[in-house]
């Protein structure tokens, strides 16, 4: 297993999207289990879920 990261803008929104739809078709890229959601008023524990590996993608919603 391999892992990649994009930096400032490495990647080529018309090859990485397209590759990244890819993985996931092929169950090798669980987006859905990445991403977690807080309200507002949760940004703390956001930042702490983020910190502590809870949450790989803690993303604030208004």
């Amino acid at each position: 297993m391999r892992v990649r990261t994009v930096i400032e803008d490495s990647a080529v929104p018309q090859v990485f999207i397209p590759r990244l739809v890819e993985l996931w078709q092929q169950g090798r890229f669980p987006f859905d289990e990445l991403v977690r959601t807080y309200e507002l008023k949760a940004i703390n524990e956001a930042f702490a879920d983020s910190a502590s590996g809870v949450a790989v993608k803690p993303v604030v919603v208004f």
